[in-house]
């Protein structure tokens, strides 16, 4: 819970509030704490940030969703516990692309089985890829599966036959996906949720192929394929999964189960953890981080971590329609100052939408994003609005953490201070946030966007026409060209250059506004093996066990 003494700076906060806890990792001597118990009865204990919106792979869309979804269910591959970009089997035992990587076979185990004991066959692929594309569902990740030839298509309602989508089963455990164009790296798109399975015998139960928000996911109707069942969900006290008997890796899950639990405040957070009653926090607040370190340092990770925070401008609203307004709200804020004074985590101001990996690197100068107050003013001026005078009225959509509200008033004041604008910030719990974001009821809306595979495909290629996470009414028919040629081209270093400018026309128009590249900021307690430094942070918690450290 937040400390009752607000007026206290936050930083000077932050001290006091550690050295209350003397940072002991442990609770009163001679007494078992929640955390000693749990690592006993083999149950993880973690912080997750909020209430998830749902269990639904084909309906949520958040970081805090894919914790609890990625035990509850498999993919065709799953992920490797230390490497990234490692695929090994998951539902699939095998897999071979074509000569060209743009038609894929997968071969699924045929001792795969839904928690039910209902065999897992391709029908509930074929059926799960039908139902992300069936226009009802209004899947805002639906364009995850525009890779394969005829998606989009009938997706959009360009046709009704699904047939036409390039997918197949010439038996119950063979599925053949063929694609738009070469795609080496598929198997690693797999890994999202979105491509997984869901159960064709239970969604129909409860609902229609097209009908959202059914009541299959609820406890005690909810069926999985995962290494983990759903036990129970209390709100806003925990979920809570246990381990899948039926599971057909289970002798290598070692967890008896995990328990979530959505705590938004972050101070609340780290008292729990010193208090001993959580593995893992879902984050560190920023003004802890280097006490912590200093004080209990093998408790801490910072860690690279793959993604962008960005603003959202709403191109539709009044104020932001205009481009120029847009990259003068955007010069006008220092990142830098922003990640030494209120992040504090070590992150990297934002060049781009895509952080630099690999062979992809940061935009050229003329189009990447840089601090420029007295450019800002001018681009404003020329827009129409000098010294900020004539805007409309500006709305700041955050979240109801504490260290979103931070940045959103430091991001306040320089545009106050810089352009003369006057800015009101509106913070909502998460859900709410999400509804009213994805409704595009805002002017600015903070967000972030972390990679669902490795590649600059996956910070792009949501931003096309109607795309279900764009959220901005912007589009780009020379954008959405580029990315096209992109899905078109084999050799890798000419499509990096397709997806570079295509890049450079989304940051000549701006629609959102990179402030930096992340990092993964956290605690985690000694008895927790095998978490290993991942740049998704995409943990298989079949690989994770505990083990008592007193």
């Amino acid at each position: 819970m937040p400390h009752p003494s607000s007026r206290l700076p936050r930083r000077r906060f932050a001290l006091l509030f550690l050295a209350a806890l003397g940072l002991s990792g442990c609770g009163k001597a001679g007494r078992e704490t929640v955390v000693e118990k749990a690592t006993r009865d083999g149950i993880l204990i973690m912080g997750n940030a909020a209430e998830p919106k749902g269990f639904d792979p084909h309906i949520v869309s958040g970081v805090l969703e894919n914790n609890i979804i990625s035990a509850l269910f498999e993919g065709l591959v799953t992920g490797h516990p230390s490497d990234d970009g490692v695929a090994l089997p998951g539902v699939a035992e095998t897999w071979e692309p074509n000569e060209d990587a743009s038609e894929w076979t997968f071969h699924l185990r045929e001792n795969a089985v839904w928690s039910d004991g209902q065999p897992l066959t391709t029908e509930d692929f074929l059926f799960s890829f039908e139902r992300l594309l069936t226009p009802s569902l209004a899947s805002d990740y639906s364009f995850m599966l525009y890779y394969i030839k005829g998606a989009e298509a009938f997706h959009t309602g360009k046709t009704t036959d699904f047939s036409t989508v390039g997918v197949s089963a010439p038996d119950a455990h063979t599925l053949v996906v063929k694609l738009n164009g070469p795609l080496p790296f598929l198997p690693e798109i797999t890994k999202h949720y979105t491509w997984f399975p869901v159960p064709k015998h239970i969604v129909l139960k409860y609902g229609t192929i097209g009908e959202p928000f059914t009541n299959w996911t609820k406890p005690g109707h909810i069926v999985s394929n995962g290494p983990f069942l759903l036990k129970s969900w209390r709100i806003n006290d925990h979920v809570e999964v246990e381990k899948n008997p039926t599971y057909w890796d289970a002798a290598t899950v070692s967890l008896k189960g995990i328990r979530f639990l959505p705590i938004i405040n972050s101070y609340t957070e780290t008292r729990m953890f010193y208090n001993g009653q959580l593995h893992l926090t879902y984050t560190l607040a920023p003004e802890m981080i280097a006490h912590a370190k200093k004080k209990a340092p093998e408790n801490v990770r910072t860690e690279l971590y793959l993604g962008t925070y960005f603003i959202r401008c709403n191109v539709d609203s009044k104020a932001f329609a205009d481009p120029r307004v847009r990259i003068a709200f955007s010069l006008a804020f220092d990142q830098q100052s922003i990640i030494d004074n209120v992040t504090l985590g070590n992150q990297k101001p934002a060049a781009g939408i895509v952080p630099p990996f690999g062979e992809y690197t940061a935009p050229d100068p003329e189009v990447a994003v840089t601090f420029d107050p007295e450019k800002a003013r001018a681009l404003l001026a020329e827009a129409g609005y000098p010294d900020g005078k004539g805007l409309p009225d500006i709305e700041f959509l955050t979240t109801d953490q504490d260290s979103a509200k931070a940045l959103a008033e430091a991001l306040q004041a320089m545009w106050k201070r810089h352009l003369g604008v006057t800015v009101k910030i509106k913070q909502m719990e998460w859900t709410s946030y999400l509804s009213t974001m994805f409704d595009q009821k805002y002017d600015l809306a903070a967000g972030g966007w972390i990679g669902d595979y490795l590649d600059p495909l996956t910070f792009l290629d949501m931003w096309i026409k109607d795309g279900g996470n764009n959220r901005t009414g912007w589009s780009s028919e020379e954008f959405q060209g580029l990315l096209d040629q992109a899905g078109q081209t084999g050799d890798p270093a000419e499509r990096y250059r397709l997806l570079r400018q295509a890049e450079a026309v989304f940051l000549r128009e701006r629609p959102v506004l990179p402030i930096y590249w992340y990092t993964r900021n956290f605690l985690i307690s000694k008895d927790v093996r095998g978490w290993d430094s991942l740049i998704l942070d995409n943990h298989p918690y079949k690989f994770i066990r505990l083990e008592p450290t007193h």
